[in-house]
């Protein structure tokens, strides 16, 4: 039960890691653009995949839920679309809030 407790908040935290990121103006982070490519590249992208793939299952695990209030396309715009964007659109070491 406790690993699964642990594995819920893990999967929680990997989907907000995008969020906070892209709240971040468009200068750089570190005051160095080859450091934030780095740490993105390192660190922020791969966790843009597991929130990205942690969305899709949170996606399906909701449709019992979403498809009778018809709420499908708005959960998997936020659960799925947007971390998809975040990991694969935007430019590496920008973390600007723009949408692509």
């Amino acid at each position: 039960m406790k690993i699964r407790i642990n594995s819920i908040c893990f999967a929680i935290f990997l989907m907000l890691i995008p969020q906070v990121a892209a709240a971040q103006n468009n200068d750089t982070v570190s005051g160095e653009k080859g450091t934030d490519m780095l740490v993105d590249a390192v660190l922020l992208r791969p966790l843009g995949l597991a929130t990205t793939l942690a969305g899709v299952v949170l996606t399906v695990v909701a449709l019992p839920f979403t498809i009778p209030s018809g709420s499908v396309q708005a959960s998997a715009r936020e659960l799925i679309s947007k971390p998809a964007v975040y990991t694969f659109k935007r430019p590496l070491g920008d973390f600007g809030n723009d949408e692509r």
